[in-house]
């Protein structure tokens, strides 16, 4: 039986290496996954870290759509960021690649493993703003405007 297909939401981000190119690797890595189509990637976007140290971040969302569960995807989310040697040393490390799913259609989990919606999404204007770019319906004025006092540059 085949799954019906499934909107989803990623953010990416990355502050070590080249950190424009981990996500333009990253884009096409989901992209030529089994199960996963990309739609649609914003632009990438600056933005200083938040609860962390290290150089700027680069920051961009991208939207899916996949026939796979959320756990699966995350499976294969977790994998491309292994082949970028995605290390966690620490909570908030800088990172060479950090892939989160945001959204999963209409889903709500809550596992060990998985929140979906992700639960800091709209603390965050690296993540809201370029989800807005994408898909203005599923972020509001006042969600932006809750993050208007955090810096970030579309580049």
């Amino acid at each position: 039986m085949d799954r019906a297909e499934v909107t989803a939401f990623v953010a990416l981000g990355a502050n070590l290496g080249d950190a424009a190119q981990a996500l333009r690797d990253a884009l096409a890595a989901l992209g030529d996954t089994p199960g996963v189509g990309l739609v649609r990637a914003s632009s990438l976007y600056r933005t200083a870290p938040i609860q962390s140290t290290g150089p700027d971040y680069i920051n961009a969302v991208a939207e899916v759509s996949t026939t796979l569960t959320a756990p699966d995807l995350l499976d294969v989310l977790q994998a491309i960021e292994q082949q970028a040697g995605r290390e966690r040393p620490y909570r908030n490390a800088p990172r060479t690649l950090d892939l989160d799913l945001l959204l999963f259609g209409g889903a709500h989990i809550d596992s060990a493993r998985l929140t979906v919606p992700h639960p800091r999404m709209a603390q965050r204007a690296f993540v809201l703003v370029p989800l807005a770019e994408i898909a203005p319906a599923l972020v509001s004025g006042g969600q932006l405007a809750a993050v208007a006092d955090q810096s970030i540059e579309r580049i």
